[in-house]
Protein backbone atom coordinates (compact mmCIF):
# COMPACT_ATOMS: atom_id res chain seq x y z
CA UNK A 1 0.00 0.00 0.00
CA UNK A 2 2.90 2.40 0.58
CA UNK A 3 3.56 2.53 -3.16
CA UNK A 4 -0.01 3.55 -4.07
CA UNK A 5 0.70 7.32 -3.89
CA UNK A 6 3.59 6.84 -6.33
CA UNK A 7 1.37 4.89 -8.71
CA UNK A 8 -1.32 7.58 -8.61
CA UNK A 9 1.30 10.29 -9.11
CA UNK A 10 2.60 8.58 -12.21
CA UNK A 11 -0.90 8.07 -13.63
CA UNK A 12 -1.54 11.79 -13.19
CA UNK A 13 1.62 12.63 -15.13
CA UNK A 14 -0.09 11.93 -18.44
CA UNK A 15 -3.71 12.37 -17.40
CA UNK A 16 -5.11 12.42 -20.95
CA UNK A 17 -3.75 8.96 -21.71
CA UNK A 18 -4.76 7.67 -18.29
CA UNK A 19 -8.30 9.03 -18.61
CA UNK A 20 -8.80 7.61 -22.10
CA UNK A 21 -7.55 4.20 -20.96
CA UNK A 22 -9.81 4.17 -17.90
CA UNK A 23 -12.81 5.19 -20.03
CA UNK A 24 -12.01 2.43 -22.53
CA UNK A 25 -11.99 -0.18 -19.77
CA UNK A 26 -15.16 1.34 -18.30
CA UNK A 27 -16.89 1.06 -21.68
CA UNK A 28 -15.88 -2.60 -21.93
CA UNK A 29 -17.23 -3.42 -18.46
CA UNK A 30 -20.36 -1.33 -19.08
CA UNK A 31 -21.16 -3.38 -22.19
CA UNK A 32 -20.34 -6.65 -20.43
CA UNK A 33 -22.59 -5.97 -17.43
CA UNK A 34 -25.45 -4.57 -19.50
CA UNK A 35 -25.42 -7.40 -22.04
CA UNK A 36 -25.21 -10.11 -19.39
CA UNK A 37 -28.02 -8.51 -17.37
CA UNK A 38 -30.31 -8.43 -20.42
CA UNK A 39 -29.49 -12.06 -21.24
CA UNK A 40 -30.09 -13.06 -17.61
CA UNK A 41 -33.51 -11.39 -17.72
CA UNK A 42 -34.42 -13.18 -20.95
CA UNK A 43 -33.24 -16.52 -19.54
CA UNK A 44 -35.34 -15.91 -16.45
CA UNK A 45 -38.41 -15.43 -18.62
CA UNK A 46 -37.66 -18.65 -20.48
CA UNK A 47 -37.07 -20.63 -17.29
CA UNK A 48 -40.47 -19.56 -15.95
CA UNK A 49 -42.10 -21.77 -18.59
CA UNK A 50 -43.56 -25.08 -17.45
CA UNK A 51 -42.28 -28.39 -18.81
CA UNK A 52 -45.79 -29.85 -19.00
CA UNK A 53 -47.25 -27.15 -21.25
CA UNK A 54 -47.15 -27.24 -25.04
CA UNK A 55 -48.11 -24.61 -27.59
CA UNK A 56 -49.72 -25.51 -30.89
CA UNK A 57 -49.69 -22.90 -33.66
CA UNK A 58 -50.04 -22.72 -37.43
CA UNK A 59 -47.13 -24.45 -39.14
CA UNK A 60 -46.56 -21.53 -41.54
CA UNK A 61 -46.78 -18.52 -39.24
CA UNK A 62 -48.43 -17.13 -36.15
CA UNK A 63 -50.23 -14.73 -38.46
CA UNK A 64 -52.59 -17.52 -39.50
CA UNK A 65 -55.24 -18.87 -37.13
CA UNK A 66 -56.23 -22.48 -36.55
CA UNK A 67 -59.80 -23.86 -36.76
CA UNK A 68 -61.63 -24.01 -33.44
CA UNK A 69 -62.58 -27.61 -34.23
CA UNK A 70 -58.98 -28.64 -33.54
CA UNK A 71 -59.51 -28.31 -29.80
CA UNK A 72 -61.73 -31.39 -29.41
CA UNK A 73 -59.38 -33.51 -31.53
CA UNK A 74 -56.34 -32.48 -29.49
CA UNK A 75 -58.17 -33.20 -26.24
CA UNK A 76 -58.84 -36.73 -27.48
CA UNK A 77 -55.15 -37.63 -27.73
CA UNK A 78 -53.55 -39.85 -25.12
CA UNK A 79 -51.54 -37.89 -22.56
CA UNK A 80 -53.37 -34.57 -23.08
CA UNK A 81 -54.83 -33.23 -19.84
CA UNK A 82 -56.56 -30.04 -21.00
CA UNK A 83 -56.54 -27.56 -23.89
CA UNK A 84 -57.26 -23.83 -24.03
CA UNK A 85 -57.92 -21.64 -27.03
CA UNK A 86 -55.91 -18.42 -26.94
CA UNK A 87 -55.36 -15.40 -29.15
CA UNK A 88 -52.86 -12.57 -28.86
CA UNK A 89 -55.14 -9.53 -28.82
CA UNK A 90 -52.57 -6.77 -29.29
CA UNK A 91 -54.73 -4.15 -27.59
CA UNK A 92 -53.49 -0.68 -26.69
CA UNK A 93 -55.03 2.00 -24.52
CA UNK A 94 -56.52 5.02 -26.29
CA UNK A 95 -54.21 8.02 -26.20
CA UNK A 96 -56.87 10.08 -24.46
CA UNK A 97 -59.00 7.65 -22.50
CA UNK A 98 -61.14 10.41 -20.95
CA UNK A 99 -62.12 11.75 -24.36
CA UNK A 100 -62.74 8.40 -25.95
CA UNK A 101 -65.80 8.34 -28.19
CA UNK A 102 -67.17 4.81 -27.85
CA UNK A 103 -69.25 5.28 -30.97
CA UNK A 104 -66.30 6.07 -33.19
CA UNK A 105 -64.83 3.28 -35.29
CA UNK A 106 -61.37 4.82 -35.14
CA UNK A 107 -59.45 6.04 -32.13
CA UNK A 108 -55.97 7.14 -31.43
CA UNK A 109 -53.90 4.52 -29.63
CA UNK A 110 -50.79 4.93 -27.53
CA UNK A 111 -48.13 2.24 -27.94
CA UNK A 112 -46.20 3.72 -25.02
CA UNK A 113 -48.93 2.23 -22.82
CA UNK A 114 -48.83 -1.17 -24.47
CA UNK A 115 -48.88 -4.30 -22.33
CA UNK A 116 -49.39 -8.02 -23.09
CA UNK A 117 -53.07 -8.95 -23.36
CA UNK A 118 -54.59 -12.24 -24.46
CA UNK A 119 -58.01 -13.70 -25.08
CA UNK A 120 -58.25 -17.14 -23.47
CA UNK A 121 -60.74 -19.72 -22.29
CA UNK A 122 -60.74 -18.81 -18.59
CA UNK A 123 -61.31 -22.16 -16.90
CA UNK A 124 -58.83 -24.42 -18.71
CA UNK A 125 -56.21 -21.68 -19.09
CA UNK A 126 -56.09 -20.67 -15.42
CA UNK A 127 -56.20 -24.34 -14.40
CA UNK A 128 -52.98 -25.02 -16.32
CA UNK A 129 -51.31 -21.86 -14.94
CA UNK A 130 -51.16 -22.34 -11.15
CA UNK A 131 -48.58 -19.53 -10.96
CA UNK A 132 -51.40 -17.03 -11.49
CA UNK A 133 -52.95 -16.85 -8.02
CA UNK A 134 -56.45 -15.38 -8.18
CA UNK A 135 -58.84 -15.14 -5.17
CA UNK A 136 -61.88 -17.47 -5.57
CA UNK A 137 -64.44 -14.66 -5.49
CA UNK A 138 -62.58 -12.72 -8.18
CA UNK A 139 -62.25 -15.88 -10.25
CA UNK A 140 -66.03 -16.43 -10.15
CA UNK A 141 -66.68 -12.80 -11.03
CA UNK A 142 -64.37 -13.16 -14.01
CA UNK A 143 -66.23 -16.24 -15.26
CA UNK A 144 -69.64 -14.56 -14.95
CA UNK A 145 -68.84 -11.29 -16.75
CA UNK A 146 -68.13 -11.52 -20.48
CA UNK A 147 -66.46 -8.11 -20.39
CA UNK A 148 -64.44 -9.10 -17.36
CA UNK A 149 -60.66 -9.14 -17.33
CA UNK A 150 -58.02 -10.25 -14.87
CA UNK A 151 -54.76 -8.37 -14.63
CA UNK A 152 -51.42 -8.98 -12.98
CA UNK A 153 -50.31 -7.12 -9.87
CA UNK A 154 -47.58 -5.20 -11.71
CA UNK A 155 -50.04 -4.06 -14.35
CA UNK A 156 -52.51 -2.95 -11.67
CA UNK A 157 -49.80 -0.96 -9.91
CA UNK A 158 -48.60 0.52 -13.18
CA UNK A 159 -51.96 2.10 -14.07
CA UNK A 160 -53.46 2.31 -10.60
CA UNK A 161 -56.29 -0.02 -11.55
CA UNK A 162 -58.40 -1.82 -8.96
CA UNK A 163 -61.23 -4.34 -9.08
CA UNK A 164 -64.29 -2.78 -10.70
CA UNK A 165 -62.42 -0.24 -12.84
CA UNK A 166 -63.33 0.09 -16.51
CA UNK A 167 -60.93 0.68 -19.39
CA UNK A 168 -60.89 0.43 -23.19
CA UNK A 169 -58.53 -1.34 -25.57
CA UNK A 170 -58.23 -1.10 -29.35
CA UNK A 171 -56.34 -3.89 -31.15
CA UNK A 172 -53.82 -3.03 -33.84
CA UNK A 173 -54.73 -6.36 -35.51
CA UNK A 174 -57.53 -5.60 -38.04
CA UNK A 175 -59.56 -8.82 -37.55
CA UNK A 176 -59.71 -8.11 -33.81
CA UNK A 177 -61.40 -4.74 -34.17
CA UNK A 178 -65.08 -4.15 -33.42
CA UNK A 179 -67.20 -2.24 -35.94
CA UNK A 180 -68.56 0.04 -33.19
CA UNK A 181 -65.26 0.99 -31.56
CA UNK A 182 -62.82 -0.23 -28.89
CA UNK A 183 -63.46 -3.10 -26.52
CA UNK A 184 -64.66 -2.19 -23.03
CA UNK A 185 -63.25 -4.20 -20.12
CA UNK A 186 -63.99 -4.35 -16.40
CA UNK A 187 -61.30 -5.43 -13.96
CA UNK A 188 -62.78 -8.45 -12.19
CA UNK A 189 -59.61 -9.78 -10.61
CA UNK A 190 -55.95 -9.07 -9.86
CA UNK A 191 -53.63 -12.06 -9.78
CA UNK A 192 -50.35 -12.41 -7.92
CA UNK A 193 -47.63 -15.05 -8.03
CA UNK A 194 -45.34 -16.86 -5.63
CA UNK A 195 -41.87 -15.72 -6.70
CA UNK A 196 -40.22 -18.45 -4.63
CA UNK A 197 -42.10 -21.24 -6.41
CA UNK A 198 -42.48 -19.61 -9.82
CA UNK A 199 -39.51 -17.24 -10.38
CA UNK A 200 -39.67 -15.08 -13.48
CA UNK A 201 -43.48 -15.15 -13.76
CA UNK A 202 -44.71 -11.98 -15.46
CA UNK A 203 -47.61 -10.24 -13.73
CA UNK A 204 -47.64 -7.34 -16.17
CA UNK A 205 -50.33 -8.85 -18.38
CA UNK A 206 -54.06 -9.06 -18.89
CA UNK A 207 -56.38 -11.96 -19.70
CA UNK A 208 -59.96 -11.82 -20.93
CA UNK A 209 -62.59 -14.21 -22.24
CA UNK A 210 -62.07 -15.47 -25.80
CA UNK A 211 -65.84 -15.68 -26.18
CA UNK A 212 -66.03 -11.88 -25.85
CA UNK A 213 -63.58 -11.45 -28.71
CA UNK A 214 -65.36 -14.04 -30.82
CA UNK A 215 -68.84 -12.58 -30.37
CA UNK A 216 -67.92 -8.89 -30.43
CA UNK A 217 -66.07 -8.99 -33.75
CA UNK A 218 -68.85 -10.86 -35.53
CA UNK A 219 -66.28 -12.83 -37.46
CA UNK A 220 -65.56 -16.53 -37.71
CA UNK A 221 -62.31 -16.24 -35.82
CA UNK A 222 -60.10 -19.21 -35.27
CA UNK A 223 -57.65 -19.86 -32.48
CA UNK A 224 -54.40 -17.95 -32.57
CA UNK A 225 -52.73 -20.75 -30.64
CA UNK A 226 -53.68 -23.68 -28.44
CA UNK A 227 -52.17 -24.13 -25.00
CA UNK A 228 -51.94 -27.84 -24.24
CA UNK A 229 -51.28 -29.29 -20.80
CA UNK A 230 -49.89 -32.83 -20.76
CA UNK A 231 -49.68 -35.48 -18.03
CA UNK A 232 -46.01 -36.37 -18.43
CA UNK A 233 -43.34 -33.80 -19.40
CA UNK A 234 -41.10 -36.66 -20.56
CA UNK A 235 -43.61 -37.33 -23.35
CA UNK A 236 -43.57 -33.75 -24.65
CA UNK A 237 -41.82 -34.69 -27.89
CA UNK A 238 -44.06 -37.70 -28.49
CA UNK A 239 -47.31 -35.82 -27.86
CA UNK A 240 -46.14 -32.82 -29.92
CA UNK A 241 -45.51 -35.13 -32.85
CA UNK A 242 -48.89 -36.80 -32.36
CA UNK A 243 -50.68 -33.43 -32.50
CA UNK A 244 -48.86 -32.37 -35.65
CA UNK A 245 -49.48 -35.76 -37.30
CA UNK A 246 -53.17 -35.34 -36.56
CA UNK A 247 -53.37 -32.30 -38.86
CA UNK A 248 -50.50 -33.05 -41.23
CA UNK A 249 -52.77 -33.40 -44.29
CA UNK A 250 -55.18 -30.58 -43.46
CA UNK A 251 -55.28 -27.09 -44.93
CA UNK A 252 -53.99 -25.71 -41.62
CA UNK A 253 -51.07 -27.88 -40.55
CA UNK A 254 -49.76 -27.32 -37.06
CA UNK A 255 -46.43 -26.94 -35.31
CA UNK A 256 -46.32 -27.96 -31.65
CA UNK A 257 -43.47 -27.26 -29.25
CA UNK A 258 -42.86 -26.78 -25.57
CA UNK A 259 -43.79 -23.46 -24.04
CA UNK A 260 -40.12 -22.67 -23.47
CA UNK A 261 -39.28 -23.33 -27.12
CA UNK A 262 -42.24 -21.20 -28.18
CA UNK A 263 -41.03 -18.27 -26.05
CA UNK A 264 -37.49 -18.73 -27.35
CA UNK A 265 -38.88 -18.60 -30.88
CA UNK A 266 -40.16 -15.06 -30.29
CA UNK A 267 -36.75 -13.97 -29.07
CA UNK A 268 -35.02 -15.65 -32.01
CA UNK A 269 -36.98 -13.42 -34.39
CA UNK A 270 -34.35 -10.81 -33.58
CA UNK A 271 -31.61 -13.34 -34.32
CA UNK A 272 -29.39 -15.30 -31.98
CA UNK A 273 -29.22 -12.61 -29.33
CA UNK A 274 -26.86 -14.49 -27.05
CA UNK A 275 -24.35 -15.09 -29.84
CA UNK A 276 -24.70 -11.57 -31.20
CA UNK A 277 -24.40 -9.75 -27.88
CA UNK A 278 -21.62 -11.98 -26.55
CA UNK A 279 -19.76 -11.61 -29.84
CA UNK A 280 -19.93 -7.83 -29.62
CA UNK A 281 -18.76 -7.95 -26.00
CA UNK A 282 -15.83 -10.25 -26.85
CA UNK A 283 -14.72 -8.03 -29.74
CA UNK A 284 -14.86 -4.90 -27.57
CA UNK A 285 -12.98 -6.65 -24.74
CA UNK A 286 -10.21 -7.77 -27.09
CA UNK A 287 -9.92 -4.26 -28.54
CA UNK A 288 -9.73 -2.67 -25.11
CA UNK A 289 -7.10 -5.23 -24.08
CA UNK A 290 -4.91 -4.13 -26.99
CA UNK A 291 -5.46 -0.46 -26.15
CA UNK A 292 -4.58 -0.97 -22.49
CA UNK A 293 -1.54 -3.12 -23.32
CA UNK A 294 -0.29 -0.43 -25.68
CA UNK A 295 -0.77 2.21 -22.96
CA UNK A 296 1.25 0.20 -20.46
CA UNK A 297 3.98 -0.47 -23.03
CA UNK A 298 4.28 3.26 -23.70
CA UNK A 299 4.41 3.96 -19.96
CA UNK A 300 7.22 1.44 -19.45
CA UNK A 301 9.20 2.79 -22.41
CA UNK A 302 8.92 6.32 -21.02
CA UNK A 303 10.15 5.14 -17.61
CA UNK A 304 13.17 3.11 -18.68
CA UNK A 305 15.50 5.54 -16.91
CA UNK A 306 13.37 5.52 -13.75
CA UNK A 307 13.29 1.71 -13.74
CA UNK A 308 17.08 1.62 -14.14
CA UNK A 309 17.51 4.04 -11.25
CA UNK A 310 15.16 2.00 -9.06
CA UNK A 311 17.17 -1.14 -9.74
CA UNK A 312 20.39 0.77 -9.06
CA UNK A 313 19.02 1.89 -5.69
CA UNK A 314 18.40 -1.70 -4.71
CA UNK A 315 14.87 -2.44 -5.90
CA UNK A 316 14.61 -6.04 -6.98
CA UNK A 317 13.38 -6.90 -10.46
CA UNK A 318 10.31 -8.58 -8.95
CA UNK A 319 9.45 -5.34 -7.11
CA UNK A 320 9.73 -3.32 -10.30
CA UNK A 321 7.57 -5.84 -12.11
CA UNK A 322 5.03 -5.64 -9.29
CA UNK A 323 4.87 -1.84 -9.58
CA UNK A 324 4.12 -1.99 -13.31
CA UNK A 325 1.49 -4.71 -12.85
CA UNK A 326 -0.06 -2.80 -9.95
CA UNK A 327 -0.36 0.29 -12.11
CA UNK A 328 -2.23 -1.72 -14.75
CA UNK A 329 -4.44 -3.30 -12.09
CA UNK A 330 -5.25 0.15 -10.71
CA UNK A 331 -6.41 1.23 -14.16
CA UNK A 332 -8.56 -1.90 -14.34
CA UNK A 333 -10.09 -1.33 -10.89
CA UNK A 334 -11.01 2.30 -11.64
CA UNK A 335 -12.36 1.43 -15.08
CA UNK A 336 -14.31 -1.53 -13.69
CA UNK A 337 -15.92 0.58 -10.97
CA UNK A 338 -16.95 3.23 -13.51
CA UNK A 339 -18.29 0.60 -15.91
CA UNK A 340 -20.38 -1.12 -13.24
CA UNK A 341 -21.72 2.22 -12.05
CA UNK A 342 -22.62 3.20 -15.61
CA UNK A 343 -24.38 -0.11 -16.24
CA UNK A 344 -26.41 0.24 -13.06
CA UNK A 345 -27.34 3.81 -14.01
CA UNK A 346 -28.46 2.96 -17.55
CA UNK A 347 -30.62 0.05 -16.38
CA UNK A 348 -32.19 2.22 -13.72
CA UNK A 349 -32.95 4.82 -16.37
CA UNK A 350 -34.46 2.24 -18.75
CA UNK A 351 -36.78 0.92 -16.07
CA UNK A 352 -37.82 4.32 -14.72
CA UNK A 353 -37.79 6.72 -17.68
CA UNK A 354 -41.28 7.48 -19.05
CA UNK A 355 -41.85 5.83 -22.41
CA UNK A 356 -38.79 3.59 -22.27
CA UNK A 357 -39.96 1.79 -19.14
CA UNK A 358 -43.42 1.36 -20.66
CA UNK A 359 -41.99 -0.12 -23.84
CA UNK A 360 -39.81 -2.60 -21.92
CA UNK A 361 -42.66 -3.51 -19.60
CA UNK A 362 -44.86 -4.16 -22.61
CA UNK A 363 -42.52 -6.88 -23.86
CA UNK A 364 -41.97 -8.40 -20.43
CA UNK A 365 -38.58 -6.86 -19.62
CA UNK A 366 -39.63 -4.70 -16.72
CA UNK A 367 -37.14 -6.31 -14.30
CA UNK A 368 -33.77 -5.53 -15.90
CA UNK A 369 -31.45 -5.12 -12.94
CA UNK A 370 -27.70 -5.36 -12.44
CA UNK A 371 -27.36 -8.63 -10.55
CA UNK A 372 -24.60 -8.92 -7.93
CA UNK A 373 -23.09 -11.94 -9.70
CA UNK A 374 -22.91 -10.05 -13.00
CA UNK A 375 -21.34 -7.03 -11.27
CA UNK A 376 -18.77 -9.27 -9.58
CA UNK A 377 -17.94 -10.95 -12.89
CA UNK A 378 -17.63 -7.56 -14.57
CA UNK A 379 -15.24 -6.34 -11.91
CA UNK A 380 -13.24 -9.56 -12.25
CA UNK A 381 -13.02 -9.04 -16.01
CA UNK A 382 -11.75 -5.48 -15.44
CA UNK A 383 -9.04 -6.68 -13.05
CA UNK A 384 -8.08 -9.51 -15.39
CA UNK A 385 -7.98 -7.06 -18.28
CA UNK A 386 -5.62 -4.80 -16.36
CA UNK A 387 -3.38 -7.69 -15.35
CA UNK A 388 -3.22 -9.12 -18.87
CA UNK A 389 -2.42 -5.69 -20.33
CA UNK A 390 0.33 -4.96 -17.81
CA UNK A 391 1.97 -8.37 -17.55
CA UNK A 392 3.98 -8.32 -20.79
CA UNK A 393 5.42 -4.77 -20.28
CA UNK A 394 6.11 -5.68 -16.63
CA UNK A 395 7.91 -8.83 -17.71
CA UNK A 396 10.05 -6.70 -20.04
CA UNK A 397 10.92 -4.41 -17.16
CA UNK A 398 11.76 -7.43 -15.03
CA UNK A 399 14.20 -8.85 -17.59
CA UNK A 400 15.77 -5.54 -18.62
CA UNK A 401 19.33 -4.92 -17.47
CA UNK A 402 20.34 -1.60 -15.91
CA UNK A 403 23.09 -0.92 -18.46
CA UNK A 404 20.76 -1.52 -21.42
CA UNK A 405 18.13 0.87 -20.05
CA UNK A 406 20.65 3.61 -19.25
CA UNK A 407 22.27 3.23 -22.65
CA UNK A 408 19.02 4.34 -24.37
CA UNK A 409 18.88 7.63 -22.48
Amino acid sequence: MRYVPYLIKHLRRNWVRTTSTVLAIALCIFLFCTVQSVLATINSLLESSSANRLVTRHAVSLVFNLPLAYKARIEGLDGVKRVSVAAWFGGTLPAEKEELDAESSSSTTSFSNFFPNMAVEPEPFLAMYPEYELPPDQYQAFLQDLRGAVIGRKLANRFGWKVGDTFFLESFIPPYRKPDGPFEFVVRGIFDTDEARYPGTDTNMMLFNFKYLYEATGRNLGAGIYYVEIDDPDRAGEISQAIDDLFANSDAATHTETEKAFAAGFISMAGNLALLLNGIGLAVTFTILLVTANTMSMAVRERRTEIAVLKTLGFKSAQVMGLVVSEALLLGVIGGALGIGGSHAIMWMLTHAPGLSDALTGIGLSEINLQPLVAALGFGVAVLLGFAAGFVPALGAYRARITDMLRTV
